[in-house]
């Protein structure tokens, strides 16, 4: 019997070993010990933290790994974000160095700025109290924490290399308490409190491969920091953007757009839209297949995406069958969800 009511697990691939508390989500455990695993929504809805679970058995107290197909569960595949483990475990999952080293922060921010980028898009401004700083690697993001331990996941829209202010792009979700209170009773000078840097999703600014980037909707957000950030770094690579939204009125950032392509010699745009006016002369339809569409082979690009679950999953799926490599692609994907479990923080 485990009187201590831990239990050890190993990652087949390192022999790394670390402890798993009663209640504590695998990656949480992981996180704590100093040990960084892929992960991205911490809530079971993107899939970015899935491992493979070789021995041992896991339970799911929190939220239902609604990210997994049938098939995934039986081949023995968990989500580490809301698995807790029920025996010792042993796991085969990719550990990821680059962000190791980088301590995750609790800060308050003043809201200096709300803006409107389209009727349900707010562009908010944050400053971090004077001398303080956020260090973070593009395409990362940080939860806002809420009163009753509640906390709303947003990616940072703004770059490393910017250091004046935090930026984040909020869309509007019926029902949801904190982007309502941004579209109905935020104010400058409001303080916020913060806590990241969070998440697997960064550039790869030291791969040769020519990039591919995919958003959907205010999934833009981390590509816009990652491509400030190539473009601030020198990195000459190729990059092709794709965004995905309903109504040309949603591409909220074309002027920013092109002066990427002022800024950067190799970059280039295809908005696409999916409920398309009649005067609309460019792509339709679904990001994804207007993507494969120009790409029918994906073997040699390094591929990140951001955006709804539903649009990340059936994309990297496809990806995938069309060459693209587990290694080299890189996704984020975030809806209005469930909380994210309190043993599952940082």
């Amino acid at each position: 019997m485990n009187v201590d009511n831990t239990h050890q697990v190993r990652l087949t691939e390192s022999g790394k070993r670390f402890s798993v508390r009663q209640g504590e989500t695998v990656l949480a455990a992981a996180l704590r010990q100093g040990i960084m695993l892929p992960y991205s929504c911490r809530n079971g809805t993107c899939a970015s933290c899935t491992c493979q679970l070789k021995s041992g058995s896991v339970e799911y107290p929190f939220n239902p790994p609604v990210a997994l197909e049938p098939g995934d569960l039986a081949d023995g595949r968990i989500l580490a974000c809301q698995a807790t483990a029920a025996s010792d475990l042993e796991v085969v999952a990719t550990e990821i160095e680059q962000v190791a080293d980088i301590p995750v922060r609790l800060l308050p921010a003043r809201v200096e700025s709300i803006d409107e980028l389209t009727p349900d898009v707010r562009r908010l401004r944050l400053k971090l109290p004077r001398g303080k700083r956020l260090q973070f690697l593009a395409g990362q993001y940080m939860d806002i924490l809420l009163p009753g331990g509640k906390r709303r996941a947003f990616s940072i829209a703004s770059s490393p290399s910017r250091e004046a202010f935090l930026e984040l792009h909020v869309r509007y979700v019926d029902g949801g308490g904190f982007t309502g209170h941004v579209f109905d009773g935020m104010h400058a000078g409001e303080i916020l409190r913060l806590e990241g840097p969070l998440g697997t999703f960064f550039i790869r600014l030291n791969s040769p491969r020519p990039i591919l980037m995919m958003g959907g909707g205010t999934g833009f957000a981390p590509l816009k920091a990652m491509i400030e950030d190539l473009i601030h770094a020198g990195d000459a690579r190729p990059i092709r953007l794709y965004w995905g939204v309903r109504r040309e009125p949603d591409l909220y950032a074309r002027e920013l757009i092109d002066e990427f392509a002022h800024h950067h010699a190799d970059f280039s745009f295809v908005p696409v839209l999916s409920e398309p006016s009649p005067g609309w002369r460019g792509r339709t339809g679904l990001v994804h297949l207007a993507l494969l569409e120009d790409y029918p082979d994906l073997s040699s690009f390094e591929i990140y995406m951001s955006g709804p679950p539903a649009m990340v999953n059936v994309a990297r799926k496809t990806f995938l069958a069309a060459g693209g490599s587990e290694s080299h692609l890189h996704y984020d994907s975030f809806d209005f969800a469930p909380d994210v479990p309190p043993a599952a923080g940082s």
